[in-house]
């Protein structure tokens, strides 16, 4: 952020462009924040520039903008707050900052309706007969008809977490629908709900967009990570990413592989998404190609499950 600009992106004076010379004459006399000019100003002073420097607090005395330096800094306070206020009510409002809205809101209702269903169930069992456990036994619980208040207060309780339960189905049908619009490729590859954790772990789709597939492919394993660095434990195969099939369905000894195969495409996918925002067909066909050669390794090594379960229990690592 810079309190000067070049003059010929604004049409500024040919001095050199101070920011506060964008601001209207009349709009020197307001309270620097809310008179009108204050849009133009803070897109100045956001994304201004200037070829050299200049005693700005002087000359913004002799445009009559302010009386001494101290007003000057003033006013560049209240415009650079509100350019930053601004910047901030864009990047909150875009498209992938609601999607991490909507995943963490799925996490927590999910969580909380779990939390409840719980304590509804434990409370349901002392009143009533063969309650099922889990929100399913809570759903139960408050189709009841209570015959008494402690009853009524328990059947409330497994209602608010029945409730919970049907926001966080809801919101996940949101984030299948929103999810494709706002990362195509990612989403095609890793399902709406694993591209939004993706996105949400990244803070952003710019963000996800700019990590090397190395840090995508432990996003989410962090704790792991750190445990590594600290000579704890040894280094993550993977994080979220797990939970994809590629990475989930195949042997244990390959899935350092298909991690990383998968990291990388996604990698990509979130670049495309972010700067180009289509969708690349090319991508999709890679991924499913490596992931073929890499599963075809199992029908080569003529593995069957048990050396499945003997690899895992022995932590084979990825040999690749």
């Amino acid at each position: 952020m810079s309190d000067t600009d070049d003059p010929d992106a604004s049409g500024a004076s040919d001095r050199g462009g101070g920011w506060f010379e964008t601001r209207p004459p009349e709009a020197a006399d307001g309270d620097g924040d809310t008179a009108s000019g204050d849009a133009a100003v803070a897109a100045r002073v956001r994304d201004g520039s200037a070829a050299a420097p200049a005693d700005w607090p002087e000359r913004a005395v002799e445009a009559g903008f302010a009386d001494d330096a101290d007003e000057y800094y003033d006013r560049l306070k209240a415009a650079t707050t509100r350019a930053t206020r601004e910047a901030v009510r864009k990047r909150e409002r875009a498209d992938d900052a609601q999607l991490i809205h909507a995943v963490r809101a799925m996490d927590d209702c999910e969580r909380v309706a779990n939390e409840l269903a719980e304590r509804a169930v434990e409370w349901g069992g002392s009143l009533f007969d063969e309650v099922d456990p889990g929100v399913e036994g809570a759903r139960a619980i408050a189709a009841r008809e209570p015959e008494n208040e402690v009853e009524r207060r328990a059947v409330s309780l497994a209602e608010r977490a029945a409730e919970l339960d049907d926001e966080r189905a809801a919101l996940a049908e949101t984030i299948g629908r929103i999810a494709p619009a706002v990362a195509p490729n990612l989403t095609e590859m890793a399902g709406p709900e694993l591209a939004a954790r993706l996105i949400a772990l990244a803070g952003g789709l710019e963000p996800l967009a700019k990590k090397p597939s190395g840090t995508v492919q432990v996003l989410g394993a962090e704790d792991a990570l750190f445990a590594h660095l600290s000579g704890r434990a040894p280094s993550p195969k993977h994080g979220i990413i797990y939970t994809h099939e590629f990475v989930r369905g195949t042997r244990p000894e390959d899935r350092g592989s298909a991690a990383r195969a998968l990291a990388g495409k996604l990698s990509l996918g979130a670049r495309a998404d972010h700067y180009a925002g289509e969708r690349r067909e090319r991508l999709h066909d890679d991924l499913r190609e490596r992931m073929a050669t890499i599963r075809a390794r199992a029908d080569e090594d003529g593995n069957d499950p048990g050396d499945r379960e003997d690899a895992e229990t022995e932590g084979v690592t990825d040999d690749e």
